[in-house]
């Protein structure tokens, strides 16, 4: 089977059910604002929402085709879906658990991030974009180029920075978010998919797909400092 990042085409029916467990263990498809947690279901296009004091289901909201990404704002009132093959966001109200708006982007999609502020959105496209989504509009207020194939993506807790894994460039992006530029790019492992940021914004994860590696990033020198060996 072909790399699903390299897949543009909406996945056969056969595949469907493979491929939503690859989402769920490549990039983050589950979302927390306490008490409730949200959990894309790549082949349902639905979200369903989970009370984590219960751990039951309370509710389960339909979104676009195919959703894999999702990011909850700080405040817990919305909820941001990436729909990789239906090229679009879902915005979900928290207190009705409705789509409230549906932002068009174009181009498959993969992983999404809202910044510490709640007030933007970052939205990385397959094609080696990452949009940026006002959230007070729910438009797009900019493209950065990146590199080919960018899954994960994250912001450090002070919203200057965002992090993006390029599969296709074995490296991590790094983006200005008051210039929205490439301020720096990060060779690490073979087909970084995932990225998280640490408490304190001085450390960046990124998992190689394909090295079976964890690289560690110094974000003052944005270098490589350590790789660790994993399964």
């Amino acid at each position: 089977m072909r790399s699903m990042a390299f897949d543009f085409m909406r996945p056969r029916p056969a595949l469907r059910h493979l491929l939503a467990t690859l989402c769920l263990a490549l990039l983050p498809a589950i979302s927390w604002a306490a008490p409730f947690a949200y959990i894309a279901n790549f082949s349902d296009d639905n979200v369903s929402v989970i009370d984590t004091a219960s751990n039951t289901v309370t509710a389960t909201v339909a979104v676009g085709v195919n959703p894999r990404g999702v990011s909850v704002n700080p405040a817990g009132t919305r909820v941001y879906v990436v729909n990789q093959f239906g090229n679009s966001v879902s915005v979900i109200d928290t207190t009705t658990n409705t789509v409230v708006a549906t932002v068009a982007l174009g181009n498959p999609l993969v992983g999404v991030a809202v910044n510490p502020a709640g007030t933007r959105a970052y939205v990385t496209h397959l094609v080696g974009t990452v949009s940026v989504i006002d959230t007070t509009t729910n438009t797009v207020t900019a493209t950065v180029t990146v590199g080919g194939g960018p899954h994960g993506v994250a912001v450090n807790p002070a919203g200057t920075r965002v992090y993006a894994a390029i599969q296709g460039g074995n490296s991590v992006s790094v983006i200005d978010t008051a210039s929205n530029t490439v301020a720096a790019t990060v060779p690490v492992g073979t087909r970084p998919r995932g990225v998280a940021v640490n408490p304190a914004g001085t450390r960046v994860y990124a998992p190689n797909y394909d090295s079976n590696t964890l690289s560690v990033i110094d974000t003052t020198t944005n270098t490589v400092t350590a790789t660790v060996t994993v399964g």
